[in-house]
């Protein structure tokens, strides 16, 4: 890259939120949360909530029901993908307006590789195009290669710009906790600080031999990269490919018995396969989610022998895999998962 050669991060704010306050201009500065069927008596989660409601403590993938206890008063609507898909191609058209490489990472971001002298001024333009054209409100992370622009968005959020280089790196990352890295999760977090490994610091200068040793010789020394701000530099507009596709479903009543998860799992299994023929990539891998009484997820997969898009195939694997849970609880959920081959 040339000095010149930024990668942006423009994420949109409280996407699914922002969408039905615009649709219902009388819900701005309420606090919306939007999940399942809309109604909070009913087994659900939240699939996104607005900053109003994220004052209660409301969090996506909370249930319905205690997003209700924290916020009686907040207004409770139904997902609408149609609505936001619609939106987000707006969005993403409106991007490629500008003379950059869009690459699309989903209905709410994508990164912008541009050749500008003054990517805050870039960054600005994009604010307001895209506020004008779409009405959305978006962050917008700069930095030098693709982990540092996504971090910096978080950093940008709500609505403003953030510059994360390797000039400002060590300033800003350094002492905070290793779950600030994109790609490190809260499990990751904790299993580095049985290490010691607490901060990005601590991370990125441990010894690379025994990263490598404790977590593997691949992941090891990538967490010891991430946290030194590394990473890819090149923006594609290669088209958006899931990896995966799924569909899950959150029983009103309570499955008792074995019989009836198995059928539910076909259902679902044949609503996979559905979209993986749509998607024309074969699955690799066939997982299934079980979420038993009160709210305890487990997840089980299996690789397929080859690669299939065959409807009975996908079923047999999603069935096969119900032998691996413990039948000692009740069910509230059931999900079945394709995923694709990684390099596609």
């Amino acid at each position: 890259m040339s000095a010149d050669d930024w990668v942006l991060h423009v994420d949109l704010d409280q996407f699914i939120a922002a969408v039905e306050v615009a649709r219902h201009p009388e819900l701005r500065g309420k606090p919306v949360v939007v999940g399942g069927s809309g109604n909070p008596a009913e087994r659900a989660v939240v699939a996104t909530a607005s900053y109003e409601a994220r004052e209660f403590g409301i969090q996506s993938g909370m249930p319905l029901r205690l997003a209700a206890k924290r916020c009686p008063d907040a207004v409770f609507l139904p997902v609408d993908k149609e609505a936001y898909e619609e939106v987000s191609e707006r969005v993403m058209a409106t991007l490629r307006t500008f003379p950059v490489v869009v690459e699309v990472l989903g209905w709410d971001e994508a990164f912008l590789g541009a050749r500008v002298a003054d990517p805050e001024a870039l960054a600005a333009e994009v604010k307001q195009r895209v506020a004008e054209r779409t009405g959305m409100s978006c962050a917008v992370g700069i930095g030098d290669n693709k982990v540092r622009a996504k971090i910096a968005t978080g950093f940008a959020k709500p609505g403003g710009i953030y510059r994360l280089t390797r000039a400002n790196w060590v300033e800003v990352m350094a002492d905070r906790p290793t779950d600030a890295l994109w790609g490190i999760g809260r499990k990751t977090a904790k299993k580095l600080a049985e290490a010691g490994l607490t901060t990005v610091r601590h991370l990125g200068t441990a010894d690379p031999d025994e990263l490598a040793a404790r977590f593997g010789p691949t992941m090891g020394p990538w967490y010891r990269l991430l946290a030194q701000g590394a990473g890819d530099t090149e923006v594609t507009a290669t088209p958006y490919l899931a990896r995966s596709r799924s569909r899950e479903t959150t029983f009103q009543a309570d499955l008792t018995d074995r019989a009836s998860v198995e059928a539910q799992v076909s259902v679902l299994a044949a609503r996979v396969a559905e979209d993986v023929l749509a998607e024309a990539r074969p699955a690799v891998r066939i997982g299934v989610k079980v979420r038993f009484k009160p709210f305890l997820t487990y997840t089980r997969s299996v690789t397929l022998p080859a690669p299939t898009s065959d409807r009975g195939e996908i079923e047999r694997a999603a069935l096969s895999l119900l032998d691996r849970f413990e039948w000692t609880r009740p069910v509230r959920l059931l999900g079945v998962r394709a995923e694709f081959h990684r390099d596609e």
